[in-house]
């Protein structure tokens, strides 16, 4: 494995600075030294001058799922710049040749951005659909990849950052997300009060594993949400079969409240309480991050809620820094407390200028 090969993190468009951050901070507290390189609005990041022991000690230690900006991470093995648009495929081969390693799929991506400086966004994904027809049929040929696609085998992951660039990337399909680059494609259902609701589909699927939405997110569950109005998020629970209390002074869309299991309530999310301890507390409210993450830790001490997800709306500056010092701050009043909880947090792809933040009790 080169020194330079790195890792590659895709991220939001724009959020590079924080990814970069990130990424940094977290690896110099396992005492891996290295660099951030990125550029404004590229969509990725790459992380650089990495003896190869450091670069597998690093990746062990930062699983996919317990980054925030990044959407998933990739252990580079080759960079190939220059490429012949009329052959790239003899050199992907070249890189690849000697390696001892039979791949069982091919996930062709690309930065959910414009584009590299001699593609359009668009021009790029199509590149990599057409490309990837042609390098499945190569490697296959000569045995780098399985005859049928095989998901117990390790993934090569081919990134596109240009027409004349790319990475090479094997991926270890248990530290990897189920989507090319990270990202689900999810579909807003016809009756969703609003587009958030897409927020929360994302944060089940990203935040918790199959066996804890089997057992958190279904009927005879009951879950408040707070700042509720038009019900996006009510909406998506009270389709899982949980019982809901929507509080919000707004008014909320017929067809959440046509689900049956969803109570309006006009009040101040700041203020109201539950008569008992519910199961789920969500909270989409625009609010300072510090008094939102402040009243999730409130609820969960004094008992009222069992779990939580909320989102962390973001100032424009010093962003990586308010979220380690939001989510430092609720995770120790939590243990002061006594509470087991853990904290997961995800910028997800349908987030904006937020994260999203579930806080789960462990075992």
């Amino acid at each position: 494995m080169p020194a330079d090969a790195g890792l590659y993190l895709p991220c939001r468009a724009g959020f590079e600075p924080e990814c970069a951050a990130e990424i940094s901070e977290r690896a110099a507290t396992f005492g891996v030294a290295g660099y951030a390189k990125t550029e404004r609005n590229s969509g990725y990041v790459r992380f650089l001058g990495l003896p190869a022991e450091d670069q597998i000690s690093l990746c062990r230690a930062l699983p996919w799922r317990s980054l925030i900006f990044a959407r998933q991470r990739l252990s580079v093995f080759a960079e190939l710049r220059d490429l012949d648009p009329k052959d790239r495929l003899a050199p992907v081969l070249e890189a690849m040749a000697g390696r001892g390693v039979v791949f069982g799929e091919l996930s062709m991506e690309h930065p959910d951005a414009d584009g590299g400086a001699d593609l359009s966004g668009r021009d790029l994904a199509g590149l990599a659909r057409s490309f990837g027809n042609a390098l499945r049929a190569g490697l296959r040929r000569v045995g780098h990849l399985s005859a049928k696609d095989d998901p117990k085998k390790p993934t090569l992951h081919v990134v596109l950052l240009a027409g004349t660039h790319l990475l090479l990337s094997a991926g270890d399909a248990e530290d990897s997300p189920p989507w090319p680059g990270g990202i689900p494609r999810l579909r807003l259902a016809s009756d969703a009060p609003s587009r958030s609701a897409l927020k929360l589909e994302e944060a089940l699927l990203l935040l918790l594993d199959e066996p804890e939405r089997a057992r958190w997110m279904k009927q005879g569950q009951q879950a408040v949400d707070l700042g509720a109005a038009p019900g996006g998020w009510s909406w998506v629970l009270a389709r899982a079969g949980l019982s809901v209390t929507a509080v919000d002074n707004g008014p909320m869309a017929d067809s959440a409240l046509g689900t049956g299991l969803i109570k309006h309530l006009r009040s101040d999310g700041f203020r109201w309480r539950p008569p008992h301890p519910i199961d789920w507390l969500v909270c989409d409210m625009v609010e300072q991050p510090k008094r939102v993450a402040q009243l999730m830790g409130d609820w969960l001490i004094d008992g009222d809620a069992r779990k939580a997800i909320f989102n962390l709306k973001l100032p424009m500056k010093k962003r990586w820094q308010e979220v380690s010092e939001q989510l430092g701050a609720l995770e120790t009043r939590l243990q002061q407390a006594g509470l087991n909880f853990e904290l997961r947090a995800r910028q997800l792809y349908h987030d904006r200028e937020e994260i999203t933040v579930a806080v789960l009790p462990r075992g």
